[in-house]
């Protein structure tokens, strides 16, 4: 999810100059030099760092041990005529390419949290990444399949945070793949309404389907990189955590992994048809055009110009009942997700990450200004769509913590958006007959205003803690060898348990959670008060949604009224001073 809120208003009223990302110049020019074209290779070339695939020849590079193989194609480009279709495989060739360099990112706008986006762009962006690790065995690894998050509108391959030379390197009986797929308008939007549109019927979900080609790539030839093909787990974190948790409802994917892992999402994070209808009126109305002919007509310029102005209204992917079912909830109920086991779990301050994204705006000084603003809209435009007894629980759970409104709704959200869907999909998982793990991640970052948001885990899990932008300085070496052994071993085993700790599974009875902080232990039903006032709002989706919000509620008033009174002070104050000089030099008594 990304910038919580219909921000340009807000900012608008809250009268704070000076917004927009910025500041990225220089991670801009940093990632944009890590950029090469693959070439074909007509001559000799080193067989050691080659990968024989179904597409050709893959010559990779070599660093400490670790052969990395980048921006190798799993489809064609979806450009021309493929531009919102299905993923086509990629064809069926003998040539020698290098893979020394990730492939373009997905088209995107420009954010300073999402590094990635300043990579080159492209709407031909379907490729993956090999790491494997010449020290480890030859063959039959696990094979670890990541897929970024970004609200499912942002984010790279590219991003040095999910770069797997560290990660690999420690652990050499591994093969992680990382994974590109479509984004924004070019990878969620319905098409439906659209005359035309009726020959682009999983347009609201082709990011997943992308996915889902991907995994078939992988099966197909991730032997050759010495991984084995029955036995890969997909792993994602955010958008990326809620793609492997909607993978195993998909048609055509059964088969394709044994394992899941999913950091801070879950099946929540999905729209209605009616949600995703405003994104494809703003393009239409945006654009000129009324067709699908119009619409595929449009330059890749044009889209990426549209793109960069719909990007804050960019869907998640669409409970459409044809590439996924309508009630998630109900499907996981029914069994219909795919035989997996599933490791799945969520961060203590995952909410207070947008603190952070709103100061990108206007600055980092004015971003918990703007959050608390904000975070009180979304609750009321929320409230309303709950029945009277689901308000009195909404209100009793507030009412149960203690500070300032504003931290009784960050946590309030933490669980509605984050733990309590994540939960629920495990419980309905566990009945279903399926291994399932939780935990709960307690350890902080650097900035304690923050604390355990939103991705602070990633760098542990990659091995990456020289990307500090979640975490800062704060770094626990400790818990970092600990939670790689943990994701590792559920990988190769389907059971995360160490040599040292020994971790339970989840089901409904014992809804056993292993937290994952200074002290790592298990718990019986974590929070359990808070889990019981949360489930019974579940059946409205909320997720996160900012930019169909209604503004007519108590809260935009207030603020228009703090604003109005930042306004006139200014003036009250001149009025009284010239009120009192008035009377001073009645009185005489005016130095003047």
């Amino acid at each position: 999810m990304k910038k919580v809120l219909s921000v340009w208003l807000l900012l608008s009223i809250l009268c704070l100059a000076g917004c927009g990302a910025g500041g990225g110049d220089a991670t801009k020019k940093q990632m944009q030099a890590l950029y090469g074209e693959n070439r074909p290779i007509d001559g000799a070339y080193d067989t050691a760092l080659a990968a024989v695939c179904r597409n050709g020849v893959f010559v990779g590079t070599r660093d400490h041990g670790v052969i990395s193989h980048k921006g190798i194609p799993y489809a064609e480009a979806p450009v021309g005529e493929l531009r919102w279709k299905d993923p086509v495989p990629a064809g069926e060739s003998t040539a020698v390419y290098q893979a020394r360099y990730f492939g373009r990112s997905p088209i995107q706008t420009e954010w300073p949290s999402e590094v990635g986006s300043y990579y080159p762009q492209s709407e031909n962006c379907l490729t993956l990444n090999v790491w494997s690790n010449a020290n480890g065995p030859a063959e039959g690894k696990p094979v670890m399949v990541f897929f970024h998050g970004g609200s499912y509108g942002w984010g790279a391959v590219s991003d040095p945070m999910y770069d797997g030379q560290n990660l690999v390197e420690k652990h050499p009986d591994i093969v992680l793949v990382s994974v590109e797929y479509r984004l924004g308008i070019f990878g969620f939007i319905d098409f439906s309404a659209v005359p035309g549109g009726e020959a682009f019927s999983t347009s609201g979900n082709l990011g997943l389907l992308d996915q889902v080609c991907a995994l078939r790539w992988i099966r197909e030839n991730i032997a050759a990189f010495g991984g084995d093909a029955d036995n890969v787990t997909v792993f994602g974190e955010s958008a990326g955590a809620g793609s492997v948790s909607l993978l195993p409802l998909i048609d055509g994917a059964d088969g394709l992994f044994r394992r899941v892992i999913a950091e801070s999402g879950s099946v929540a994070l999905t729209y209605s048809k009616e949600e995703c209808r405003n994104l494809t009126g703003l393009l239409l109305a945006k654009s000129g055009c009324a067709t699908m002919e119009e619409l595929t007509a449009l330059s890749e310029d044009e889209l990426i110009a549209l793109n960069e102005e719909l990007n804050d209204y960019n869907n998640f992917p669409e409970r459409d009942g044809v590439v996924l079912p309508e009630d998630l909830y109900a499907a996981y109920e029914a069994g219909e997700a795919a035989q997996v086991e599933m490791l799945i779990g969520t961060n203590a301050d995952e909410v207070r990450y947008w603190i952070n994204e709103m100061g990108y705006y206007v600055g980092g000084h004015f971003g918990r200004t703007i959050y608390s603003h904000t975070l009180p809209l979304m609750y009321e435009n929320n409230r309303k769509r709950m029945t009277a007894e689901e308000k009195s629980g909404a209100e009793a759970f507030l009412a149960a913590r203690s500070g300032r409104k504003i931290w009784k709704l960050t946590e309030f959200y933490n669980e509605l958006l984050f733990r309590v869907p994540a939960m629920k999909q495990a419980a309905l998982h566990a009945d279903s007959g399926n291994r399932v793990y939780t935990y709960f991640w307690t350890m902080p970052g650097e900035d304690k205003t923050i604390g355990a948001c939103h991705a602070v885990e990633l760098a542990y899990v990659f091995q990456n803690p020289q990307v500090t932008i979640f975490n800062g300085s704060a770094y626990d070496q400790a818990l970092a060898d600990a939670v790689q052994e943990m994701w590792i071993r559920f990988a190769r085993t389907g059971d995360p348990s160490t040599d040292h700790i020994t971790w339970e599974p989840y089901n409904s009875q014992t809804r056993r959670t292993m937290i994952l902080g200074e002290n790592i232990h298990m718990e019986s039903d974590w929070m359990a008060d808070r889990r019981r006032s949360m489930e019974p709002l579940l059946g409205h989706y909320f997720n996160g949604c900012y930019s169909q919000l209604d503004l007519m509620v108590p809260q935009t008033f207030r603020i228009v009224g703090q604003f109005a009174a930042v306004l006139l002070l200014p003036a009250a104050a001149i009025v009284l001073l010239t009120a009192r000089r008035r009377k001073r030099k009645a009185k005489g008594t005016d130095p003047d």
